[in-house]
């Protein structure tokens, strides 16, 4: 969850960017193991569906946007992401971006992968989504957790066609 914590912050600083939150049954879990709010989350997003609101605008097609990004992603959802079950509002809104063949970025948050992660990894990216494991680098010599994050962040941005002016590779 300081994942999504970091991302929401570098996109809430941006003026170009509004940003729409789903917080599924799921991540609620993770939030309060991981020691993040979901009032926090929720702050720093312009708009804040319920998970269940399977009538709600990121359910449609005709509602653009410019990306979406699941982070963390639990391998369930992945999986259920590849077999085209979109039982609530995130899968539907992930699901209505591969069919629209708009950016979606899946962040796994899973370790180590057993095959069936794997092969519906794979699925996830035929079916266009970059899958993005949640593995900062070290090349940039972080010094801080922040530093950790900002990486990752940078690296979720840039797929969409973002720059958070992140650490960037200078060989």
């Amino acid at each position: 969850m300081p994942y999504a914590r970091h991302l929401l912050g570098a996109l809430e600083a941006r003026e170009d960017v509004e940003t729409h939150l789903i917080i599924s049954a799921g991540a609620r879990r993770v939030l309060e193991r991981e020691r993040v709010s979901a009032e926090e989350l929720q702050a720093r997003a312009a708009v804040v569906y319920d998970p269940d609101d399977m009538g709600a605008a990121p359910a449609s097609g005709s509602f653009l946007t410019d990306g979406m990004v699941i982070v963390p992603a639990s391998a369930a959802s992945a999986g259920k992401l590849a077999a085209g079950i979109a039982d609530n509002l995130l899968l539907r809104a992930a699901f209505v971006h591969l069919k629209e063949r708009r950016p979606l970025v899946v962040v796994l948050r899973e370790t180590p992968l057993p095959a069936a992660t794997l092969e519906a990894l794979l699925k996830l990216a035929h079916a266009g989504a970059v899958v993005m494991p949640a593995s900062p680098a070290f090349y940039h010599a972080p010094r801080t957790l922040d530093d950790l994050l900002a990486f990752l962040t940078q690296r979720i941005l840039d797929h969409l066609g973002l720059d958070a002016g992140g650490p960037r590779w200078e060989g």
